[in-house]
């Protein structure tokens, strides 16, 4: 049986059982162009090592790919496509885990004015567009995904709402925007509709052409965005500031003016988790230990309750 017919087979039957597995999917068909038009007695265990290891060390994804192949092949033997396994049988030890850029107000103000001043000519991208991405990312701290998959008849404009459909976790959910988020939202609309597609099931974030843009897209000016502000990292991390960091900003961001305020974080920390989409709160009480910023306002936090209870 061919490799790809089988990595078909594996596919569907995941989908059949109420399954996106669409990361999945992409992983399995990146193998499938890696290794060629092969018949699964014919996929070399060198050929599985270079696709795993790829051009860099040993990272999470490498690990992520390990282990959908690894299903991919318990699912073929069940149904007897072979009888050995490619798969290496050392897997090498978890990297560090990675750790997210986290842009200060500044450099946040400097990307949005570098993705203003992108030179219209030069750009699959209407400059506007990006900016307003780029907000909608820190300012409602979306994924990139749920971001980009916004429609017209998502955005209620109105009441200052935004609806995520079916998100990562295939939930859907409201997301409130603050005011100035919505007013800035309402004034692109208005200058966005000129363009390009009023429809409901027209993509916010469109192409020049009116098609919805894509992730790839985005990143890509985002990176150019990027290196025009000079936001860039020195800390010897394999990746430089990403699109998805805005997202982790603006939680953090979130966390230092509830410490700054007064407020009860542990008690509010549900609350974030719900309005960033998070299944478990250990996803979001991460954002606690980030930054040294974010540090320090906790240990103040801790040390005026410590004096609070000796003088009580």
């Amino acid at each position: 049986m061919k490799l790809s017919a089988a990595v078909d087979e594996y596919v569907r039957h995941k989908r059949s059982l109420g399954m996106r597995f669409n990361t999945e999917a992409r992983t399995l068909k990146s193998f499938c162009r890696a290794l060629g038009d092969v018949s699964m007695a014919g996929v070399r265990p060198d050929r599985v090592y270079s696709f795993l290891a790829g051009s860099g060390p040993v990272t999470v994804f490498w690990r992520n790919k390990h282990s959908v192949l690894r299903g991919f092949y318990r699912f073929a033997f069940a149904r007897g496509y072979g009888a050995t396994s490619p798969l290496p049988n050392i897997v090498p030890k978890p990297p560090h885990a990675f750790v997210p850029y986290i842009y200060s107000r500044e450099e946040v103000r400097r990307l949005l004015e570098a993705a203003s001043a992108t030179p219209p000519s030069q750009a699959r991208i209407d400059p506007d567009v990006l900016r307003m991405l780029l907000l909608m990312l820190y300012g409602a701290a979306l994924r990139i995904s749920e971001a980009l998959t916004l429609t017209m008849a998502d955005v209620d404009l109105e009441q200052a709402v935004l609806c995520i459909r079916e998100s990562k976790f295939y939930r859907t959910r409201l997301v409130p925007l603050g005011s100035d988020l919505a007013e800035t939202l309402r004034q692109f609309v208005v200058r966005r509709n000129r363009r390009y597609s009023c429809r409901p099931d027209a993509p916010l974030f469109p192409f020049r052409d009116g098609r919805a843009l894509s992730r790839n897209a985005a990143e890509v000016a985002f990176r150019r965005v990027r290196d025009r502000a000079g936001v860039l990292r020195h800390d010897g991390a394999r990746y430089q500031p990403r699109l998805h960091d805005l997202r982790h900003a603006a939680a953090v961001h979130r966390l230092i003016a509830w410490y700054r305020s007064g407020a009860d974080v542990q008690r509010l920390l549900p609350q974030l988790a719900t309005y960033l989409g998070h299944v478990h709160i250990a996803g979001t009480q991460r954002y606690l230990t980030l930054t040294p910023e974010l540090l320090r306002e906790a240990s103040l936090r801790f040390e005026r309750f410590a004096m609070e209870a000796s003088h009580a």
